[in-house]
């Protein structure tokens, strides 16, 4: 089988339309199967229904070591947004790739694609692994499985680099974040005869005044020196969307909103769930001496470990050796990364691209970036060798 150049391959990947809420098994079947030929051992993690499936592949010695090129699979849609141009073509233009995923994430996919396949070619000492996950855009859910997975199926690397748009700065350190779906519901009645019925959108602006209030209490704290390093330097907590209510002049039976918390590294994600927790429950036991029947319903929805900075660590070594740049960074977001460190691995976050330019219409990456891209993974093959 012939070997794709990476831009080939990018044109392959943007050309499957995988965005979360359907399948990815068309760009599977057609990565294995690209892979497969190349002599490189491939292995599935399939979702619960088999609609999607992570794909984990091993090229060079079979053994413990590897260092493992993380990417994820699926897109935000594109509906509703003005494009340019077809969102499923990558279409070039004044330097730049269009086309959805180009930036968030195929081009880095791409490039570990074409990396993968040269590493089996030319024989490496060390392996190289890839693992492309599912669902990563609606909470990093699908990546936790597959690294489980991973470790039953491939020898274990050791160092993970997860290639999300960064400009291909090395950033060893992210905010981990968890989710709530938050349904309240109410009991109706007339609203002049309120006191005898419960407002779910009242009671559910208690639990989200609440959060406000959390807000202010964080900002006036003086923050860790690890905070420190993050913009803005501390946990934050915020709502995002809200939907509720029958008429004005009916307390309102539901109120559905979607509570984020994103938690700056050494601060405990399951002590600020429960502080959460406790608060809504609070608010229920004072619904329900009104109505019975009232309650907070809460659907945790994600949730995302943070990266912490590694003393000396393997990831960060070996990628600052390969950007020629000792400078690191840190980010607000969430990445798979504090989930490969978690299960045990050197993580860093390091790819083509701009984050600004993710999920956007006419979303791009610069060729200069997938140029750059490229010379990382030329000179991590020599290192392999």
């Amino acid at each position: 089988m012939q070997a794709l150049t990476s831009r080939q391959i990018l044109d392959r990947l943007v050309s499957f339309p995988t965005v979360s809420r359907g399948s990815n098994l068309a760009l599977v079947d057609w990565l294995e199967g690209y892979l497969v030929g190349h002599g490189i051992r491939c292995f599935r993690h399939w979702n619960e229904d088999h609609e999607k499936a992570a794909l984990i592949a091993h090229a060079g010695p079979w053994q413990a070591g590897a260092v493992v090129l993380s990417g994820h699979s699926d897109v935000v849609p594109v509906d509703g947004q003005a494009w340019s141009s077809d969102p499923w073509v990558v279409t070039e233009r004044d330097g730049r790739l269009y086309g959805r995923g180009t930036c968030d994430m195929k081009g880095y996919v791409a490039l570990a694609v074409w990396a993968l396949v040269q590493a089996q070619a030319r024989g490496v000492a060390r392996p190289l692994q890839l693992a492309l996950s599912y669902d990563e855009e609606i909470g990093c859910t699908g990546a936790p499985p597959m690294i489980r997975t991973m470790q039953e199926v491939v020898p274990k690397g050791s160092a993970a680099i997860i290639g999300e748009p960064s400009r291909m700065g090395v950033i060893t350190g992210h905010k981990g974040g968890t989710g709530y779906h938050v349904h309240v519901k109410g009991y109706e009645v007339h609203s002049s005869l309120l006191p005898k019925g419960v407002s779910a959108i009242m009671e559910g602006a208690r639990l989200i005044d609440w959060l406000n209030e959390v807000n202010a209490e964080i900002q006036a704290k003086a923050p860790t020196a690890l905070a420190a390093t993050f913009d803005p330097p501390h946990t934050t907590l915020h709502v995002g969307m809200i939907s509720g209510g029958t008429a004005h002049n009916i307390t309102a039976a539901d109120c559905r909103f979607a509570v984020e918390m994103r938690v700056v590294p050494g601060e405990s994600i399951p002590d600020w769930e429960a502080r959460f927790v406790a608060r809504a429950r609070k608010i229920e036991a004072a619904m329900q001496a009104v109505r019975p029947e009232a309650a907070v319903h809460l659907d945790r929805f994600f949730g995302v470990p943070g990266l912490v900075p590694e003393a000396e660590g393997e990831a960060e070594t070996l990628v600052c050796r390969l950007t020629g740049d000792n400078a690191t960074g840190v980010v607000s977001y969430g990445t798979e990364a504090g989930q490969f460190q978690e299960a045990g691995y050197s993580a860093v976050v390091c790819g083509p691209g701009d984050i600004a330019q993710a999920h956007q219409p006419d979303e791009y990456l610069e060729i200069s970036e997938f140029q750059a891209g490229q010379r990382f993974m030329e000179r991590l093959l020599e290192t392999l060798a």
